[in-house]
C-alpha cells in the first residue's frame, strides 16, 4: 500500500494526502513547488495547505516576499487520530441525548402500522437487538426451536441471550423442538417461563415475538432468513391476546434439563 493511501487511512483526504506527502518530502517550498510535487494545480495545492493548517499539520515562514509552507512533523498526525476520536465520542453522547426524541418522532405512526423488513442473518441479529430495547422489559415468544438451532449462529444467540439476561428482560416462551422440552419451565436467573408444545400438533414455521406495541415476525427457513417488525399498538394487542390463550392452554409438561 502506497504512502498516500497509508495517509488517507489515517484520516486525510486524497489530495490533502498527497500535498502532505509533497510537503515532507520537498522541506519548506511555495506553493507552485508543492502543486508540482503533488500533481495537482495551484488552487487545489492552496487549498488542501489551508486544510492541513487547521489540522496543525502545516505551518509557514517567510523567504523574501515569498510565502514558504513546511510540513509539522508526522508525529503530529496521533493527534489529528485523538482528535477525530474525540469529536467520534462527542458525536455518540449528542445521539444519545436526542435519541429517545427521535426514536417518540419514528413512532408517530398515524392510524397506519410501520413495517420495517430485516433481510439475512445481519437482519435477524438487528431483530433481536430491537428486544433489547423494550420499555416494557418483556417479550412473548412463540418459536421453532428447530429452526433456530439450524440456522441462527451460535454467537448471535450467545450475545443476544447475555445481553437480554443483563438488561433484565424477561420471556415467556411458547415454543417446539423435535425430541421434547428443553428447558425447565421456570428459570428465574434467566428471566425465562416457557411452554412445551409437540411440533407434529404445532408445526411453527415463523418466529413471533410481541413487544411493547410490536409484532416481529421472523423466516428462519434455510435460504430465505429474515423477518419484519409491525408496530402498531391494535396489532399488538391482538398477537398478546392469542399469545396468552395458548399459553393458559397448553399443558404444563414435565420439564426438560437446562
Amino acid at each position: 500500500m502506497s504512502l498516500v493511501n497509508h495517509l488517507k487511512n489515517a484520516g486525510l483526504g486524497d489530495k490533502e494526502a498527497k500535498v502532505y506527502l509533497a510537503m515532507l518530502e520537498l522541506g519548506p517550498a511555495p506553493v507552485l513547488e508543492i502543486a508540482a510535487k503533488a500533481g495537482v494545480n495551484r488552487p487545489t495545492a492552496y487549498l488542501q495547505i489551508e486544510s492541513l493548517k487547521k489540522m496543525g499539520l502545516v505551518s509557514t515562514q517567510k523567504k523574501g516576499k515569498k510565502d514558504l509552507y513546511i510540513a509539522e512533523s508526522p508525529d503530529q498526525l496521533e493527534k489529528v487520530v485523538e482528535q477525530e476520536v474525540k469529536q467520534v465520542e462527542l458525536r455518540k453522547e449528542e445521539l444519545k441525548k436526542i435519541l429517545p426524541e427521535l426514536e417518540s418522532v419514528f413512532n408517530l405512526t398515524g392510524d397506519k402500522p410501520v413495517v420495517r423488513y430485516f433481510e439475512g442473518k445481519e437482519g435477524i441479529a438487528k431483530i433481536l437487538n430491537e428486544f433489547l430495547k423494550a420499555k416494557e422489559k418483556k417479550l412473548l415468544v412463540m418459536s421453532s426451536l428447530d429452526l433456530v438451532d439450524k440456522n441462527v449462529p451460535d454467537d448471535i444467540l450467545a450475545n443476544y441471550s447475555r445481553q437480554r439476561i443483563e438488561k433484565r428482560v424477561s420471556v415467556q416462551v411458547i415454543y417446539t423442538l423435535t425430541g421434547g422440552p428443553r428447558w425447565a419451565e421456570s428459570d428465574k436467573e434467566k428471566f425465562r417461563e416457557v411452554r412445551y408444545l409437540d411440533p407434529k400438533q404445532f408445526p411453527f414455521s415463523a418466529d413471533i415475538t410481541i413487544f411493547d406495541n410490536n409484532v416481529a415476525i421472523s423466516n428462519l427457513n434455510s435460504g430465505k432468513i429474515g423477518g419484519t417488525i409491525i408496530t402498531d399498538k391494535n396489532i399488538a394487542e391482538s398477537f398478546k391476546a392469542i399469545f396468552v390463550l395458548i399459553w393458559n392452554l397448553s399443558k404444563e409438561r414435565t420439564p426438560g434439563q437446562n
